[in-house]
């Protein structure tokens, strides 16, 4: 029994259309599209399979996306502007700067043990060189806020002397970045190499309070 099909049993509805709800269609493909990404990298991502799981078709993923690449970047838009939706959200201008440092990097390391699946779009991201990243001005414009607020809050610390001066505001996130992501996207080869599961929940506790030291330690004059 079709996914649509098992929908109408249970609720004893059809579906939504795309004419009755076509923002909810929208978001139906991109959770569904990114469940196959993730699980087989764009070349192998088929928006055959990718149309089968929604109440949709092929030809409407194409008019609303243009191709499979529009939808990957459509995807990859979303994931980005989820975690700079929270990092927004953490209100950093409010906190004093060691808190607001503290903060981030303890943030930034929960959001990546907690969401693999943006780690492993990154990934996937990668291995194309970045070309849907640059292509598009989404998430371009994103990441430059991420960097602003980091500066902003650096600067105020480097102005009360509780950071040392001459930081980018650019190797902060990179150092934040790195720490959070080499924990999960290296999980299974440091398992089979050193025997050791970076995503135990002690394991996750002392690497955390390690990346928040680290880049503590980085930051202080």
């Amino acid at each position: 029994m079709s996914k649509a099909a098992s929908t109408q049993k249970v609720t004893g509805r059809k579906p939504a259309s795309w004419t009755q709800d076509p923002e909810g269609v929208r978001r139906n493909i991109l959770t569904v599209a990114k469940e196959e990404f993730v699980e087989n990298g764009l070349s192998g991502a088929r928006v055959d399979e990718i149309a089968a799981r929604t109440a949709t078709s092929k030809r409407m993923i194409y008019y609303y996306f243009g191709d499979k690449e529009g939808l990957y970047r459509a995807v990859l838009e979303e994931m980005y502007e989820r975690i700079r939706g929270f990092e927004r959200s953490l209100d950093l201008a409010s906190l004093p700067p060691v808190e607001a440092m503290t903060l981030l990097a303890g943030f930034t390391f929960d959001y990546h043990a907690e969401n693999p699946d943006f780690v492993r779009l990154v990934m996937v991201e990668n291995i194309h060189h970045g070309r849907h990243l640059a292509s598009s001005d989404r998430i371009a414009s994103l990441n430059l806020s991420a960097i602003d607020m980091i500066r902003e809050a650096y600067e105020r610390g480097v102005a009360a002397g509780l950071f040392r001066p001459g930081i980018e505001a650019l190797d902060i996130h990179l150092t934040i970045s790195a720490l959070a992501f080499y924990n999960v996207s290296n999980r299974a080869s440091i398992r089979q190499v050193f025997g050791h599961d970076m995503g135990a929940p002690e394991a996750l506790a002392r690497r955390r309070a390690a990346a928040i030291d680290t880049l503590l330690r980085m930051l202080h004059p």
